[in-house]
């Protein structure tokens, strides 16, 4: 995703004879994105990839959405998850599109020993909120800590191991490759001055672990809005070396390094990732704008081609008031929002925010679950009502 990278032992060039101390060939993968035109990575493997013990249908993972849902702002509370399942089984799809779906998981318990994951029909981009461990991948090793985006591309063997439950864990599929935007970089590839991030930023695999042992191991498919499960006669991460452009990284939150101004700076300066379809941004703690008039959080804006969703990873978040640790709201094209009332009166004597959110902006209506619906806040929408005595639109808990 980021640069060339390689672990582990490779030949001298690719596509000639690469074998083991027995003379045994290892088995050559190029594993190809866009046919040949598009991102790579070459990877050397023990057993054969295409050898497989069985296969079973585990059924449809569809999102269900809900047609006909009635335009209006909406405040989903996932505190009130309950923990459940592992990082796969403990998804809850909330919303999503022809481009991208957001399912959130209290993650309860690891996965067994024997299984892992694979998904050949998204880019998944995990941002674990409050996890430390290790994304084991076909690739190596990735470290996590809170506050991680972690992009998966699609195809990768791959499960997240913590060191302690549960885990609160948002997981974005993107169906169009993920990158970073071609405005932070050079025609090469390489990341320009003024982009909000730098390419030491980007945690790419550091340790390959290659199991040579045979035995059975289940790797649970997600293809065509279902799960296959496959059980193969080895260990999927056997590969002895790879290279290449395709692989997962992690990148922090915390690394991403906030673009200011004198005025209010509009929300592209957030943009952390592309997709096709959507962006994903991070709002991080920051010198607010210096003009000497300036207002100091967003004006209000209609979203006319997009609809924003917004993840809080913290309660403090100038322009909203009773957002909890964990909310998310979604604002929909077609009606305006911004500030709460009496919120840019409040912001005018600070200097900085320690606000913290990921956000997503679509460019497609997304449409919501069961699941989504069952954890809204009703009364959202009326927050932007001038407060009243007695309506008790006044408290600040709301």
């Amino acid at each position: 995703m980021i640069r060339y990278h390689r672990l582990g032992d490779l030949p001298k060039k690719k596509h000639i004879q690469f074998r083991d101390e027995a003379g045994k060939l290892y088995a050559e993968q190029l594993f190809s994105t866009h046919g040949f035109d598009g991102p790579m990575s070459t990877m050397y493997h023990i057993n054969l990839p295409t050898e497989v013990k069985a296969w079973e249908d585990m059924g449809s993972v569809k999102p269900v959405y809900l047609d006909d849902e009635p335009l209006r702002h909406r405040h989903l509370k996932t505190a009130e998850m309950k923990p459940e399942g592992n990082f796969v089984t403990g998804r809850k799809v909330l919303m999503g599109n022809q481009d991208c779906t957001w399912a959130q998981a209290l993650v309860a318990e690891p996965m067994p020993e024997n299984q892992f994951f694979k998904n050949t029909e998204a880019d998944e981009i995990l941002f674990v909120h409050d996890g430390t461990g290790t994304l084991e991948s076909m690739y190596g090793d990735v470290a996590v800590r809170p506050g991680d985006y972690v992009v998966v591309p699609r195809g990768t063997i791959y499960r997240l191991s913590l060191e302690s439950y549960p885990v609160r864990l948002v997981v974005m599929e993107s169906f169009g490759p993920v990158s970073t935007p071609k405005r932070y970089r050079n025609a090469y590839g390489q990341m320009l001055e003024h982009a909000p991030y730098s390419e030491r930023d980007f945690r790419a695999p550091h340790e390959l672990k290659t199991y040579r042992e045979r035995a059975d191991y289940e790797v649970i498919v997600r293809s065509r809005g279902r799960h296959t499960k496959y059980t193969y006669p080895f260990h999927p991460f056997d590969i002895v070396g790879w290279d290449g452009f395709v692989y997962p990284v992690a990148f922090s939150i915390h690394d991403f390094q906030p673009i200011t101004g004198a005025i209010h700076m509009p929300p592209p300066i957030h943009q952390t990732f592309a997709a096709h379809g959507f962006v994903v941004c991070s709002f991080c703690p920051r010198v607010l704008d210096f003009h000497p008039e300036a207002i100091k959080i967003p004006y209000n804006h209609s979203n006319v081609d997009s609809d924003e969703v917004l993840y809080y990873c913290n309660d403090k978040f100038g322009s909203r008031k009773g957002i909890q640790e964990g909310s998310i709201t979604l604002h929909p094209l077609g009606i305006p929002h911004g500030p709460q009332p009496g919120a840019v009166e409040a912001s005018m004597p600070h200097t900085h925010t320690n606000e913290l959110a990921v956000m997503m902006d679509t460019f497609r209506p997304l449409k919501l679950t069961a699941a989504a619906v069952g954890i809204e806040d009703p009364n959202y929408w009326k927050s932007w009502q001038t407060p009243t005595e007695g309506n008790g639109l006044d408290d600040p808990g709301r």
